[in-house]
């Protein structure tokens, strides 16, 4: 392959639909590489990231990234600037005295590791679940952390935790709660890694620039319906429709009557029974969580039976729903109505949320539910939830397909703002073609995800701050 005349160059690994590659080729980078071993999820990445470029331009498609680094051979890997890999979290061996790379063996970590060790890129940048940093894989993070540090990268033992909810409209943020780790190192060497490890993380979990996280409004990633080809594919079916009429009916019977809508605790119908005909020894033996529940759901009863016992006159068909959707847990606070929700038909319910932001986007579907819109997320709005552009296209894949991908994907905001804040933390140990391009890149990478009704709030919201400051 040629030397690339850009900036930077960069390989994507576990590329997924190509969330790295937005957020890179936004700061300037040249793709040299790819690799990712799902058919589908590649010829998606393909489509919009490839197959647009010239061939000289196009990178190296790989399928498995297990067949370039073998482990007594050469790495099959270009040289690159920077790697960036959102890989799957494995258990690694806890036998023997084995430290670092050693025991990371076997996992596909290892693998990544061994590219870093040939090719000893400027910047690594790996991002994964919250939970790889939590309690239960404190012997993971420890050693992908000695790894790194003793192939040569300066990175921190604290995890920089961040979601694309944290971010303001202008700075590439979505209304989506995504929490995930990233881990970001500069290549300095093993004696100087080795011996700067007092090092603070890149980010710190919470809002950017002020922005109030209540602000968002989901609207702002929906396409307009009469857009949407096959629109009713999306709709709620009769039978959901009825689910959430009837639910909806409890919600302003006890605004009614009450003055407010729903605790936040699941409400399980089928426990509604007075508090006094629960048995103590039967509760002693529950798990402690299903007790409490089976309780607080007796006391609603006792003080709502008058509201409860008129429901459920008015709505028959209550007790022919399926037993999961006899429940439903309302962290809605104040909101007027469940039609005016984000809901999810889970194993374990109905949940029903604020429509301010969206829970995280996952590989299995369970695809949010627009109350306003009475129909699903599309895997297009999916898509733009992740940050990706609005000309981002699926053609006509099984839509099961497009939601686990967009599920497994990277939020472009979020990997953008802790990409480039650790390039420009760390500039005097990079290449300052890389540092230039990042810094001169403005600073929206999602620059067509949202509607124009977001930029429109953040700046009147940005001009009122100023006044009141002023005044």
């Amino acid at each position: 392959m040629p030397r690339s005349s850009a900036p930077f160059t960069y390989v994507d690994l576990f590329a997924g639909i190509g969330g790295f590659h937005a957020m890179l080729d936004h700061a300037g980078g040249q793709c040299v590489y790819v690799s990712e071993i799902d058919r589908e999820a590649r010829e998606t990445y393909m489509r919009n990231w490839v197959d647009p470029l010239s061939a000289s331009a196009r990178p190296i498609i790989n399928t498995d990234i297990t067949l370039a680094t073998p482990a007594d051979g050469p790495v099959d890997v270009p040289a690159h600037d920077v790697l960036a890999a959102g890989f799957p979290c494995q258990p690694f061996s806890k036998s023997g005295f084995q430290k670092g790379m050693d025991e990371a063996r076997g996992t596909l970590f290892w693998n990544i590791a061994r590219i870093l060790e040939e090719r000893t890129p400027s910047v690594v940048l790996l991002e994964n679940v919250r939970n790889i940093a939590g309690p239960r894989h404190r012997h993971e993070w420890e050693i992908i952390i000695k790894s790194l540090r003793q192939l040569g990268y300066r990175v921190s033992s604290t995890p920089s935790v961040f979601s694309p909810h944290f971010l303001p409209p202008s700075l590439g943020g979505t209304p989506q709660v995504r929490e995930r780790v990233f881990i970001l190192g500069t290549y300095v060497g093993p004696e100087r890694s080795l011996a700067e490890t007092d090092v603070p993380p890149t980010v710190v979990r919470g809002s950017v620039d002020g922005w109030n996280v209540k602000d968002w409004d989901v609207d702002w990633i929906l396409d307009d319906d009469a857009s949407i080809a096959g629109l009713e594919k999306y709709r709620l079916s009769v039978d959901e429709t009825e689910w959430i009429n009837v639910w909806d009916d409890l919600v302003q019977r006890m605004w009614s009557a009450r003055g407010y809508r729903l605790p936040g605790f699941p409400l399980w119908a089928d426990a509604w029974v007075p508090e006094r005909g629960l048995d103590p020894i039967e509760l002693d033996i529950l798990p402690r969580w299903k007790a409490d529940f089976l309780v607080k759901n007796a006391r609603f009863f006792d003080d709502h039976r008058d509201v409860i016992k008129a429901w459920r006159k008015a709505n028959p068909s209550f007790v022919d729903f399926p037993e999961s959707r006899r429940k439903l847990e309302w962290q809605a606070q104040d909101t007027a109505s469940l039609w005016d929700t984000v809901m999810h038909f889970r194993p374990s319910g109905i949940r029903a949320k604020a429509p301010t932001y969206l829970p995280a986007l996952v590989a299995i579907t369970q695809t949010s539910i627009v109350g306003s819109r009475r129909r699903r997320l599309t895997p297009h709005e999916a898509a733009r939830l992740q940050g990706l552009p609005r000309t981002f296209s699926f053609d006509g894949q099984r839509d099961q397909a497009s939601y686990k991908q967009v599920g497994n994907g990277v939020a472009v905001g979020a990997a953008w703002h802790v990409f480039s804040t650790h390039v420009k933390r760390d500039a005097a140990d990079l290449p300052q073609s890389l540092v230039r391009s990042v810094v001169d890149a403005s600073h929206n990478p999602c620059g067509g995800s949202l509607s124009a009704s977001a930029v429109e709030f953040e700046g009147a919201t940005v001009s009122s701050t100023h006044e009141v400051l002023a005044g």
